[in-house]
């Protein structure tokens, strides 16, 4: 799996539903992206499965 993918994820903060793209490009990753609507940090682990499915998981910047 290669490119972007487009993903809607909760903000473990406010709730809302934030629209964000994946870099697709490594297998597994952890970054920190700030909510759109409340913006407060949001850490990220994404993995792609050998299956090529895309797993997204997302907690607040500490946990």
């Amino acid at each position: 799996m290669n490119g972007e993918e487009q993903t809607n994820i909760q903000c473990p903060y406010c709730g809302e539903t934030n629209t964000v793209f994946i870099d697709c490009s490594e297998s597994e990753q952890e970054y920190i992206e700030d909510c759109q609507v409340c913006c407060r940090p949001i850490r990220f682990e994404v993995q792609i499965t050998e299956n090529e499915e895309l797993k997204v998981s997302v907690f607040h910047e500490n946990e």
